[in-house]
């Protein structure tokens, strides 16, 4: 049996949003290959989890450190992160009237692989890009006039997850961090952007997914799932903890926690 790698270690972080401590002490580590699913209630830290480790300027980290594919995480600049392979599917994502999702794909492509450490530079031109872009539509089954709207810009709530999904399979991250991406999906629109993350797994990457619900968890098979309240993880187990939450609710969890701590 060969050791994993791990990619996230996150020991003893606190989060500050504005004057209120949302994550407490929290400690999780993520491998190379694992699929890590994270419920809990609303307001349990779950967001906020990912935009810390991302380095939004709102949350501020108050204790504790992050290793990230051995470096030092709270030590790296948001773009830096994102370099690095770090990347984050909004719940909401932005709309960007005026730029084709092209072009902005090709941008944050040639800023991820700006320098391969020699000085050389990696940046890849239109047509190439092109040509690689279309690889990934076709492995995504999107069209390729998909690529020519604006960012955003009058998309469905599918069309705005799916391109996020597209954004990762571009950027090929080594740790992604989808927050709710089934939040607002009819049951197509979910099957299908369970399929892309299905597609882009695999032993060399991580994908850590936020969600309320099980019925994403029928279609991207975690190899943990963890419940989260009040800043921390209080509970961790396989696939069939969704299926309890399901039947249970939280409180038969949250309950558990006050009694071992009484």
């Amino acid at each position: 049996m060969t050791d994993k790698k791990p990619l996230l270690e996150i020991k003893n972080l606190s989060v500050k949003v504005e004057e209120n401590e949302i994550i407490k002490n929290l400690d999780f580590t993520v491998n190379a290959g694992e699929i890590h699913a994270i419920m809990g209630p609303n307001g349990s830290g779950k967001s906020t989890l990912c935009y810390a480790l991302t380095g939004h300027p709102d949350y501020h980290i108050t204790g504790g450190e992050v290793i990230y594919d051995g470096k030092n995480l709270l030590e790296m600049a948001v773009d830096e992160r994102a370099k690095a392979g770090m990347f984050l599917a909004f719940q909401y994502p932005v709309e960007v009237p005026g730029v084709t999702l092209q072009n902005f794909l090709r941008t944050a492509y040639n800023a991820r692989h700006a320098g391969n450490g020699d000085g050389q530079s990696n940046k890849i031109n239109v047509l190439k890009f092109w040509g690689y872009l279309k690889e990934k539509l076709k492995m995504l089954d999107i069209p390729e006039s998909f690529a020519n709207r604006y960012l955003n810009d009058g998309f469905s709530g599918g069309e705005k997850k799916r391109a996020e999904i597209l954004q990762m399979a571009v950027l090929e991250p080594q740790v992604a961090l989808l927050d709710e991406t089934d939040s607002g999906l009819d049951i197509d629109a979910l099957k299908s952007v369970a399929d892309g993350v299905n597609k882009l797994m695999n032993e060399n990457m991580a994908v850590v997914l936020i969600t309320h619900y099980q019925r994403l968890l029928n279609y991207i098979k975690p190899h943990f799932v963890h419940i989260m309240s009040d800043g921390n993880i209080i509970k961790t187990g396989g696939p069939e903890l969704a299926l309890e939450l399901e039947d249970k609710g939280y409180s038969w969890i949250t309950g558990d926690k006050v009694k071992a701590e009484a």
